[in-house]
């Protein structure tokens, strides 16, 4: 079984969909970006821990997708099983990794809202 080959016909029409969903993504994200700034912008400053807070969950979201994006292309380009498993297990020490630093960040940047939250209420 691992020395089954992935047919070149399929790896281009599935490199050809991950493009395709690449740039969608991107339209979209930059929609999504151009919302948030101008509502970042008549935001007040007792929800500027708030908004920093939203900022770094979308910057999280962002390299996430694109992660996914990364490996995505490497999926269309395996040649056969092994590569496609190999893969598979470098996504996931890569997943991990984000995951564990990404809940620290975003552990600190709560701790800092909500920190600033109540040095308003005082």
């Amino acid at each position: 079984m691992s020395n089954f080959e992935i047919p070149v016909q399929v790896r281009q029409l599935a490199e050809k969909s991950v493009d395709e969903a690449r740039k969608a993504f991107d339209n979209f994200l930059k929609a999504a970006q151009e919302a948030t700034s101008s509502l970042g912008g008549q935001a007040a400053a007792a929800q500027a821990g708030s908004m920093e807070l939203h900022d770094k969950v979308r910057s999280f979201a962002e390299r996430n997708v694109a992660t996914c994006f990364e490996f995505a292309q490497k999926f269309v380009h395996a040649k056969n099983v092994r590569e496609v498993m190999q893969i598979q297990a470098e996504l996931m020490k890569t997943q991990l990794q984000a995951i564990t630093e990404q809940t620290s960040e975003l552990a600190e940047a709560a701790a800092k809202a909500v920190s600033e939250v109540t040095k308003l209420k005082s």
